[in-house]
């Protein structure tokens, strides 16, 4: 089963393009991903990576549903969504080092909860449910859902959306902290575009820097988290956009980032 090359669009918006959005375009298969379409994501990414204008992406879904996952017709025949290098989707093993946002608008189930969790910020409407459902089934999650989701809300409710497989609203995630903002339908990704907005107006640096200490944290002790967080933040503590930052908040200005 393959996919014409449109499935992953993508655009550059906000002041000076600086945000990148990534919109998943499979409306026939509630934007469901098969290997051609993990590729496609894979490339989106890598763009973004590699492009040093760009500060923040945002990954959305066209039509009425945000991803079903994998596309489990593609699956009968093999073709399974995910790249050597990214994994899944094209982006749930090797995660971008710039914020990734998920703009939800309807369903994230299966695959597509888990290509959430792939992101660092997500935007949902009060109408989106989220779960899990691989387990009622007879499948396993393996898109990082079952060692992503527990670290990002109580155990015991990622346990019974894992073992149950019912999904909850977004509502639920909002309150249990998952979900950073909620939207009315329609609205998530205008909320997605502020939020991106706010991070690409940050020194684009230490935006970088925070991701990777917060992302690694989980790894380190509280010990060895002093000495190795600054592998990440010493080459920002004496870049010259920091001396920027201190001099724009002592003018009383906007600062200028140089990205360097």
């Amino acid at each position: 089963m393959t996919s014409p090359p449109d499935v992953i669009r993508t655009e550059r918006v906000g002041d000076e393009d600086k945000i990148f959005v990534i919109t998943i375009d499979r409306v026939e298969r509630s934007n469901a991903f098969d290997s051609a379409t993990a590729r496609a994501m894979e490339a989106a990414i890598d763009e973004f990576e590699s492009d040093d204008s760009l500060a923040v992406a945002i990954v959305t879904g066209a039509g009425p549903t945000f991803s079903a996952g994998q596309d489990l017709k593609a699956a009968a025949l093999g073709d399974f969504a995910t790249t050597e290098r990214r994994g899944g989707f094209g982006v749930m093993a090797l995660r971008p080092s710039k914020p990734l946002i998920a703009a939800v608008e309807g369903d994230a189930l299966a695959g597509g909860l888990e290509l959430c969790l792939a992101c660092d910020l997500i935007v949902a409407t009060t109408t989106t449910r989220m779960g899990l459902p691989e387990a009622a089934r007879a499948l396993v999650a393996i898109g990082g859902g079952l060692f992503r989701l527990p670290q990002r809300i109580p155990f015991n409710v990622a346990m019974e959306l894992a073992l149950t497989g019912k999904p909850l609203p977004a509502t639920d995630f909002h309150r249990m902290g998952l979900v950073n903002r909620i939207t009315e339908p329609g609205g998530a990704l205008a909320e997605a575009l502020t939020l991106a907005g706010d991070i690409a107006a940050a020194g684009p640096l230490a935006v970088r820097a925070s991701k990777q200490i917060a992302q690694h944290s989980f790894e380190w002790s509280d010990e060895q988290a002093w000495t190795e967080q600054m592998t990440y933040a010493r080459p920002v503590l004496t870049s010259d956009d920091t001396q920027e930052g201190l001099r724009a908040f002592a003018e009383k200005r906007a600062p200028v980032w140089k990205g360097r």
